[in-house]
């Protein structure tokens, strides 16, 4: 039986999860001797660098006036706006209490889906949905600080990369992802070559920090391109939940490779997360049936 795009939006989403989990453990691997804009700066620059050649074989690149159109500049600046608040933020507050904060994206995308495009979002969904991120909460157990200028920066990166994620709905089908990937690594590498100085200059890396920072650009390649397949693929409303995978792939990378193991709490929160991941697939697959159950229904002779 053919996937429906939804189902294979939530797949490309997924894949995107691990990617950028993967990424994420590489680079705490080389934390330690390098600052956060280094790190992004090194690793957007191997992903600019690989996406260009890959969109270049492939006959993906366009002029470069395509940044010139106003849905892809308000991408473009949706994302800058993302990484300054959201890194601003965890040089001001515990990255449990941002994570937390960060983890209501797919609600936002959700509701802006519903909002600007008009999307079915029913009742069951929007409670699958919430009851997942009561799951997120469970698990990152933030403390009652408040909304503080650092968690307000968080909320702004939130809303801004929901608008990131909109935006990416939004652009013309004929302008291929793999330039919209293209755009984004550069602006990534961008703004952590702009952040270096604040977070304590340029560190010459190790042989053994750039091979991981490599192969952390090649999943973050793979995460960037499957996140915008999958906001382009199927119904926004539907794929946004699955960033919540994110928190599984982090989970496993954390506990195989840095000894991280994860408590009562964190296990119970995952198991809702997962639960509710599996009741949307449910009540996708309930949608299509239905229906398909109608038009196969005999019709009595006239």
């Amino acid at each position: 039986m053919p996937r429906s795009r939804n189902t294979q939006g939530a797949i490309y989403m997924s894949m995107a999860m691990a990617g950028f989990s993967a990424s994420d453990a590489l680079s705490k691997s080389v934390i330690g001797n390098m600052n956060a804009g280094e790190i992004m700066f090194i690793r957007g620059l191997f992903t600019s660098i690989l996406i260009y050649l890959i969109a270049r074989k492939m006959g993906a690149l366009r002029s470069w006036t395509i940044v010139l159109k106003p849905i892809i500049i308000l991408r473009v600046l949706c994302e800058m706006l993302a990484a300054v608040t959201y890194i601003t933020a965890l040089g001001m507050m515990p990255i449990a209490n941002a994570s937390a904060i960060l983890q209501s994206l797919p609600l936002v995308v959700t509701f802006g889906a519903a909002l600007f495009f008009r999307e079915p979002v029913g009742w069951r969904r929007w409670s699958a949905i919430l009851v997942g991120l009561i799951g997120v909460m469970i698990i990152i157990r933030p403390g009652p600080e408040g909304f503080t200028p650092a968690a307000l920066l968080c909320v702004a990166s939130v809303l801004t990369t929901a608008g990131r994620d909109l935006a990416t709905r939004s652009i013309d089908p004929e302008i291929p992802s793999l330039m919209v990937t293209v755009v984004t690594a550069i602006t990534v590498a961008f703004f952590g070559a702009l952040l270096m100085p604040a977070l304590g200059g340029w560190h010459t890396p190790s042989l053994t920090a750039l091979s991981h920072l490599l192969m952390a650009s090649v999943l973050v390649l793979i995460g960037y391109q499957s996140v915008i397949t999958a906001m382009r693929t199927g119904e926004v409303s539907f794929v946004a939940p699955f960033r919540y995978t994110s928190l599984i792939f982090s989970g496993l990378l954390g506990f195989i490779f840095f000894a991280e193991v994860p408590d009562a709490w964190t296990l119970a929160g995952a198991a809702i997360v997962i639960a509710s991941g599996l009741y949307t697939f449910y009540r996708e697959a309930k949608r299509r049936v239905a229906p398909l159950a109608q038009e196969s229904e005999p019709r009595s002779p006239v």
